[in-house]
């Protein structure tokens, strides 16, 4: 006679399959999210990105050359976390104590913002292009979505005003993830000696653009990049020492109640145009936005030069004399 196996024999076998189903399941999530992490985070090559340099007669090339040949002095700064940043000054051909704060984006480095450089030059101003951390001449090993830089900028701010004086005038400006970096630090109580922002393509959370890259790069549904992406944070948290949810934009936004350009491109489907009128919000200062039709990510200065100069230069008339 067939012995009948007994019911919690049964229920054994089960939990015990599943228990195995979720230890591998966990163990994939964590692997991939590792992956993801280095992809997002780690300071790398990143063969996605497009933009470092200009090539020779694409728009902006001349203005990028004014910059990469100019005379500058280079800057050094120690952030707080101890990493070396290296800066690029080029004092105005008239002295002032205007000065405007340039900030990169993502995967690249300054070289990417010459153009700028040249631009608020051009108007007067001194101008400072830092490497970001993780990016160029800079050290440093993780990428901090504008939460990290955002705290670096602020050291590069002190260094200006120690240069230049207390009656120093400074202008923060950054594209993408110097956007964000810049929208960022409006909301960390920045000296009376800064005076406006200009943003141009940020992105309203690192929450949101890395699922919008999830979705859009990797082609993954929501019900799996939401869990990447919270091991992704829980990584940075780790390793990098800030969480992911730490580089939100609009939490800072909120905070600010000095004057803001928002700029974006019509067509940026990299740092999706929607996020302008998010940024735009959700500031609590005077704000003015530009959008540019048909620009792609961080091409709205090449897209319409003459316009964008006006744009920004009657912006800053408004505050700086």
């Amino acid at each position: 006679m067939m012995k009948r196996k007994q019911p919690w024999s049964r229920a054994r076998k089960i939990w015990t399959s599943l228990t195995a189903i979720i230890l591998v399941l966990a163990v994939l999530t964590a692997g991939v999210g590792y992956y993801f992490f280095t992809v997002a985070v780690v300071r790398s090559d990143k063969s996605f990105i497009t933009g470092r340099a200009i090539s020779k007669g694409k728009p902006l090339y001349v203005e990028q050359q004014a910059f990469l040949t100019a005379s500058k002095t280079t800057w050094h700064l120690t952030a707080q976390d101890g990493t070396k940043l290296v800066g690029n000054y080029w004092k105005a051909d008239k002295p002032t104590t205007k000065t405007v704060l340039v900030v990169h984006g993502f995967g690249v480095d300054h070289v990417a913002m010459a153009p700028y450089g040249t631009l608020f030059h051009k108007m007067g101003y001194n101008v400072l292009l830092p490497d970001n951390r993780a990016a160029g001449k800079s050290g440093g090993k993780y990428i901090g979505y504008g939460y990290l830089e955002a705290k670096d900028m602020r050291q590069w701010i002190q260094k200006i005003i120690k240069h230049n004086g207390q009656q120093s005038e400074i202008v923060v400006m950054g594209a993408s993830l110097g956007g964000a970096t810049t929208m960022t630090l409006s909301g960390m109580n920045t000296p009376t000696q800064v005076k406006a922002f200009i943003e141009d393509a940020g992105y309203s959370s690192t929450y949101a653009e890395l699922f919008h890259e999830a979705q859009d790069m990797y082609h993954l549904p929501y019900l799996v990049a939401w869990p990447l992406i919270h091991v992704v944070s829980i990584y940075a948290k780790i390793l990098a020492g800030y969480s992911i949810g730490q580089a939100t934009p609009t939490d800072y936004l909120a905070k600010n109640h000095k004057p803001m350009l928002f700029i974006h491109g019509g067509n940026d489907t990299f740092v999706p145009t929607a996020f302008l009128n998010q940024n735009y919000n959700a500031t609590k200062g005077i704000r003015e936005k530009y959008k540019v039709p048909g620009a792609a990510h961080v091409q709205s200065y090449a897209t319409n030069p003459t316009k964008y100069q006006a744009k920004v230069a009657k912006f800053l008339a408004k505050y700086f004399k």
